[in-house]
């Protein structure tokens, strides 16, 4: 159906402020003719916001909300969609005010529970002459009661059945249960701090635990939306049950719960201040519209102060509702009020043309109804996450130009609803009649990569859908850019963003650097970071049954930590683990009956086998479960069986109480233990141990014991794990700081100045600072820049603080904007240009060798940033990839070096070995295919003027020598090159390689080797280790640069390869090599993210030679490494932490090709 709107009005109108100002004409010109009054009312208001008493923009808000609601009513011709939303609110009404009036103050205190228990409800529902079987009939009973009240000297024994049934159902633990569903009969009870989650003891290998009794145990399946929320009778009684206090101003819900004799800030009985929401959102008012029937009028009282209200809500904050005026018995639900009105809205015909609408003009915004005049300003918001997204819409609703960039992949929408073409191109949308449209099932939607931390750390008992409605939100704006793959201090500087003609620098990376937790076996093999777990979950897709994605993933699971990352780490382990294993039954399957079962199983190891034994069997008794819960017309008890084979178990160094998780949001640590995670407290981690093969098979702990005489003494306990999440926390992403120079820290956190650049220092963890300082530089030339969200000192810590902090912060960046002139650089002009420099696309694709391709990409903006020694991710879209037969080829990423580079021609060169799985997708890339080059990332090599330097050069390593083996020549050092190779036909870019050296020794394992075209290069059939001895001693014929020069050693290649150079010149290369030289290698650890110090799947233990003391490295951040203090069998170990996955992988993988007849040869 095509949308046509009343008025005259076009769609694009919608979408233009010209279009927009002439609307909001129409709707002034409308409300003047129905209430010249309430007209002139607002036109005072938006002429002096100010001045304006909050009491009264609350009801100068609540009488305009029909007014408007009526006239998008029309404007979009669902008036009677509109009038059958409030209908259903006005028929439900009865129940509310019965149970206040009748059930809470009458029935519920007349009598006693024991008195109540014994009431026969069968007769009292006769007497009544209603037939109540369930909560169905509540509707029925409220009605009949208010008829009844009307006489109660007619109906006196109706009421006083009535009143009975009432005090039984609300009293008795059997009417408790009959009403469980409905909303009737609840009454609010007091609350127990230390009691918020009715939880059991048991004991579980010699350790105490806390969990849910069996009967509350929820079954998980898979990945889809595990919490539809509240339906609209369940939330009109939270709103019903709000005492709408905003005309009295003790709405603390929003504005916060304050002491009446300091002012300050009210803490709950965990210490958590409770400032309410951190936007302000207007809470009692939109549960006044709501429950009085008008429902677009609520939500545009929502958008005022939340535009981006898809992004907060149900699962995802609660601030406000701890900030309740019931701070002794239950609070107001309001993340469940405020999602059902977003929903009720979305739902309506245009739901989402509505919403969007409302974004950019809204008549109950008294400061802001439309967007304001283009300024010319242009910013550059650097992350899409919560804070991000927030700021680019405040910042273009101020009339700047806003060019988002963010790290991770961001997959094209289609255009026809987006308005962008892949390459960045323009195109009209299509109005969406129906927001269903837009949404895909969360089990195998596309992981879109758009909101940070929203897409890949919060788990689907938030509906992530919401994410593709708040991207269009900006994504459909002329003004608004995007772009992904592209990281601030690699891809782009401060810099470069002032140079190509930024007026403004906003940074909102917030995801920052997780705690390692230094034990011995920290990082064996089985043991990961939280953030890791779920980026690899929930980004890089292993928890579709459609990807191609490996990570591996064995019960029992410890959770280490005790925030509300800890709680999604848990649940999330224990649905992957389910999916992980039925995938693996079915391709192992599949591949045995087409392959041969000794076939599938050649290169597994005996420790694979194990594995596979483990999942093999696994597997098939969940498929038996299921088999016989069908049978028998029943729930599959899938937890019951995660359960026994060890389930997930949250390792807590404090009380269950004491747990941020539980201080901050416990109904998540609820909802967890409904999944049948367990929570072990007072546990404090010591060490890892493994099995013979390096493996964690159990983590010991110790705790504290009370009892066994003077003050508490510990003992140590074990948990049996095969695998560990650590989740203990991050720390501010300030990478950034050490990459750039004239970028300063205070403490933990970026240096903060004032809107004159002098020196501040930000309130602390407090989402309402006296003061809103968010600007970190002011530079010479009056640009600025700024930074919200986990960055920030007073905002950290969640979603909607993070929103916050953009809403409060915005109008800092306009005030420092507007004491400037814009740069004379045109918003469309920098858009063009950044569409050409920051979008990457597939040059030229090649064979070298029959392992080895080279993919050449053109990124202009990445190729001219590149510095020998770094490399990129290489990516292509899940929503461009071959599909076959229910697979999506989509490519992990690939860490993969930069060979060369033409700044010019904006061209650079990567060179993959196809190892199976995602490697050999790379060949599948097509010329001028868009794909996501991230980078560059990495510590460029070292390479110093006047030195004589050693390069040695394993496989696929010496693609990443080319480049540094060229700019140690141009600096004007000298250069011996030990190029080896497995293979004679393994061997690639000769010319490349000579013209990196002085001398090149070509060494390979198999004879006959290869021959020399220029005289004083030399051969080697051998190892390189081998080679290295060959010519340092001699034997290899005159040497035009003697090995004894060099003072450095810079080693690519396999983890084994490296290691055995790094021994050997201690041992038997000693006698050839200058005493104290430097010696490098480039460490391949497994990598995800690749943007520095986010994910953690890099981290590489190092350990002093001297002392034995082990620190940690992020090898993304500095893979040029001490080999001297690189543990090599810890990187092996972890080179190998889902060998399994990846074997099985490689072979579906090829499989794949063939049906795509794009592969021909056997598999090896």
């Amino acid at each position: 159906m095509d949308l046509k709107l009343a008025h005259g009005v076009g769609f694009a109108d919608l979408y233009s402020r010209d279009g927009l100002t002439r609307l909001d004409g129409l709707f002034l010109e409308a409300l003047t003719a129905s209430d010249t009054g309430l007209a002139n009312r607002l036109l005072a208001a938006r002429a002096a916001p100010e001045g304006v008493a909050t009491k009264d923009e609350s009801e100068l808000l609540i009488a305009l909300a029909p007014h408007l609601e009526s006239f998008v009513g029309r404007l979009f011709g669902i008036e009677d969609a509109i009038r059958a939303l409030a209908a259903q609110a006005n028929a439900l009404a009865p129940l509310y005010e019965v149970k206040r009036l009748f059930v809470q103050r009458l029935a519920a205190k007349k009598f006693k529970p024991e008195e109540a228990a014994s009431f026969d409800p069968a007769a009292l529902a006769g007497a009544m002459g209603l037939a109540i079987t369930g909560p169905d009939e509540e509707l029925a009973y409220a009605r009949h009661v208010m008829s009844w009240q009307k006489s109660e000297a007619t109906h006196g024994s109706q009421l006083d059945a009535a009143m009975r049934y009432a005090a039984w159902a609300t009293l008795s633990p059997a009417g408790q249960e009959k009403h469980r569903a409905g909303v009737l009969f609840k009454v609010p009870h007091k609350v127990d701090p230390q009691r918020l989650v009715p939880v059991e003891t048991i004991e579980r290998d010699g350790v105490r635990m806390m969990r849910l009794p069996e009967h509350h145990w929820r079954q998980r399946e898979g990945f889809a939306l595990t919490d539809a929320g509240m339906d609209l009778n369940h939330a009109l009684d939270q709103m019903n049950y709000c005492i709408w206090c905003h005309a009295q101003g003790k709405d603390s819900c929003s504005k916060g719960l304050k002491d009446r004799k300091t002012g300050a800030f009210q803490k709950s009985s965990f210490g958590v201040t409770l400032a309410g929401c951190p936007l302000e959102e207007k809470i009692s008012e939109m549960h006044t519209l709501k429950a009085q029937g008008s429902p677009l009028g609520a939500f545009a009282v929502i958008v005022v102060d939340n535009p981006m209200v898809a992004a907060t809500g149900h699962r995802i904050c609660n601030d406000c509702m701890k900030a309740c005026i019931y701070q002794k018995q239950e609070p107001v639900d309001i993340p469940q009020a405020e999602t059902r009105i977003l929903k009720d809205v979305l739902d309506l015909p245009w739901g989402f043309e509505i919403y969007s609408l409302l974004t950019r003009w809204n008549p109950l915004d008294i400061r802001r109804p439309l967007p304001r005049p283009a300024s010319g300003n242009k910013v550059l918001v650097v992350g899409l996450g919560p804070a991000g997204y927030t700021l680019a819409h405040h910042l273009m609703n101020d009339g700047h130009t806003v060019v988002g960039v963010d790290g991770l992949k961001i997959e094209p929408l289609a255009s026809e609803i987006s308005g962008v073409e892949p390459t960045g191109e323009r195109v009209a949308f299509k109005p969406i009649r129906d927001v269903t449209e837009l949404y895909e099932n969360l089990d195998s939607r596309v992981l879109a990569g758009f909101g940070g931390v929203a897409e890949y750390g919060i788990t689907v008992r938030w509906n992530k859908n919401f994410l593709k409605v708040i991207r269009l939100l900006l994504e459909r704006r002329r003004d608004f850019a995007m772009y992904g793959g592209v990281r601030l201090g690699g891809t782009l500087t401060l810099d470069d963003a002032f140079g190509l003609g930024f007026d403004h620098v906003a940074l909102c990376a917030g995801a920052g650097k997780p705690t390692h937790v230094d034990m011995p076996n920290g990082l064996a093999r089985g043991v990961r970071m939280a953030s890791d777990f779920l980026m690899a979950l929930q980004l890089t897709g292993a928890a579709k049954t459609s990807s191609v994605a490996n990570l591996q993933l064995r019960l029992p699971v410890v959770v280490i930590g005790g925030g509300l990352t800890a709680i999604d780490t848990a649940t999330e382990s224990l649905a992957y683990y389910t999916r992980q294993v039925e995938k693996f039954l079915e391709r192992y399957e599949t591949l045995a009956a087409e392959r041969g079962d000794l076939a599938v199983r050649a290169k597994w190891s005996d420790e694979d086998t194990d594995v596979a034994e483990e999942y093999i069997t696994h597997a098939r008794a969940i498929r038996a479960e299921r088999e016989a819960a069908k049978a028998e017309g029943r729930e599959p008890r899938i937890t019951q069986l995660l359960d026994s084979w060890g389930g997930a178990t949250i390792a807590y160094r404090r009380r269950l109480i004491d747990a941020p998780s539980y201080t901050l949001n416990h109904e998540e640590v609820a909802k967890a233990l409904e999944e049948g995670v367990s929570f072990a407290e007072g546990l404090t981690p010591l060490a890892i141990e493994t099995d013979d093969l390096g493996h964690v098979q159990a983590i010991r702990l110790s705790r504290e014991v009370s009892g066994l005489g003077e003050g508490n003494q510990k003992e140590e306990v074990v948990l049996p794990a095969r695998a560990v999440l650590i989740a203990a926390g991050t720390q501010p992403n300030t990478v950034l700081a050490r990459e750039d120079g004239s970028v300063t820290l205070d403490g933990k956190y970026f240096a903060a100045v004032d809107e004159d650049g002098n020196p501040v220092k930000p309130q602390f963890s407090i989402s309402k600072p006296d003061k809103v300082t968010v600007l970190m530089q002011k530079r010479a030339d009056g640009r600025a820049i700024s930074y919200f969200g986990d960055l920030h000192p007073s905002f950290f810590g969640n979603v909607v603080k993070a929103m916050g902090s953009a809403k409060q912060g915005y109008p800092a960046v306009s005030r420092v904007l507007a004491k400037g002139a814009p740069t004379a650089v045109k918003p469309v002009d920098l858009i063009e240009r950044l569409d050409g420099e920051l979008r990457a696309t597939v040059h030229e694709v090649q064979r070298l060798t029959p392992t080895i391709v080279e993919v050449v990409v053109k990124a202009p903006r990445a190729a001219r940033a590149f510095q020998p020694g770094q490399f990129y991710r290489l990516q292509n879209f899940e929503t461009l990839a071959p599909r076959v037969d229910g697979t999506v080829l989509g490519m992990e990423g690939l860490a993969l070096t930069g060979a060369w580079v033409d700044r010019d021609k904006g061209l650079l060169s990567t060179i993959v070995l196809e190892m199976g799985g995602s490697s050999d997708l790379c060949a599948l890339l097509k010329r001028g295919e868009p794909v996501i080059l991230m980078g560059p990332t990495g510590t460029p090599t070292e390479t110093p003027a006047g030195e004589t330097v050693a390069l040695v050069g394993g496989g696929l390593g010496n693609a990443v020598l080319f480049s540094i083996g060229a700019a140690l020549r141009e600096a004007g050092s000298k250069v011996i090159y030990f190029a080896g190779y497995k293979k004679v036909i393994d061997r690639y870019k000769v010319a490349e390689i000579e013209r990196a050296a002085d001398v090149v020794i070509w060494t390979c394992d198999e004879e006959p080797g290869f021959q020399p075209t220029r005289p004083q290069d030399k051969r080697f059939v051998g190892n390189i280790v081998e080679a290295m001895i060959a010519y340092g001693s001699g034997k290899l014929g005159r040497v035009p640069i003697p090995l004894s020069e060099a003072s450095r050693v810079i080693a690519i290649g396999s983890d084994r390869m490296m290691a055995a150079v790094g021994r050997a010149r201690h041992g038997v290369l000693q006698p050839y090599l200058k005493p104290h030289h430097h010696a490098i290698g480039s460490i391949n650890s497994p990598m995800q993210c690749m943007m520095k110090e986010i994910c953690a799947q890099c981290l590489q233990p190092h350990r002093d030679p001297v002392t034995g003391k082990t620190s940690i490295v992020f090898s993304c951040f500095n893979q040029d490494q001490n080999l001297d203090r690189v543990d090599f069998r810890a990187l092996n170990e972890r080179l190998g932490q889902q060998a399994l996955q990846e074997k099985l992988t490689a072979q579906w993988v090829d499989r794949c090709l063939r049906r795509l007849r794009l592969r021909q040869d056997a598999a090896e």
